[in-house]
């Protein structure tokens, strides 16, 4: 019986460590054929009665439309990592349901700052996931935008949001 309550622990450790458990209702994978990814999957397939959320292009903005990082990539990707998650949970959604991301940014000469903040986030469940270099984005001072699609399962219920 002292076993038990152990036991029962085991499967909540990855949560409780910041990893993300792919749920049922997503296949990741990523064939022998190409070439092993880092921070994202080659194929992520969706099956079973799902919805299907699109999350806009995120940018390191506040609440109040700031800007936030100056010209630090890795302060503006804190920014919109952290919009994406509101916008996610606003879908009764988390980083787990995420299947694909697009990625904006003026100089990838910072990308691996982009890639540090995107892994404390994704963990071991990355999306499948397109990174593109742009001229400009919406404003000069934003460095980096990320759009997003998630999947949950059609029965996740929505969680109201106070405005």
């Amino acid at each position: 019986m002292r076993v038990l309550p152990a036991l029962l622990v085991i499967p909540f450790v990855p949560a409780l460590i910041g990893a993300q458990r792919t749920p049922s209702h997503i296949k990741r994978t990523n064939p022998p054929a190409l070439s092993r990814p880092t921070g994202y999957t080659h194929v992520v397939e969706v099956s079973g009665p799902v919805r299907t959320i699109y999350i806009a292009g995120q940018v390191a903005a506040d609440r109040d439309g700031n800007v936030v990082g100056g010209t630090d990539m890795k302060a503006q990707a804190e920014q919109v990592f952290k919009n994406l998650e509101s916008a996610l949970a606003a879908a009764g959604a988390t980083f787990a349901d995420v299947v694909k991301m697009n990625t904006y940014a003026t100089d990838l000469t910072n990308v691996q700052a982009v890639r540090e903040v995107r892994a404390r986030y994704f963990g071991d469940v990355a999306p499948a996931s397109t990174l593109v270099q742009v001229v400009r984005l919406a404003r000069p001072e934003y460095l980096l935008e990320i759009e997003v699609i998630a999947a949950v399962r059609a029965s996740a219920q929505l969680q109201p949001v106070s405005r």
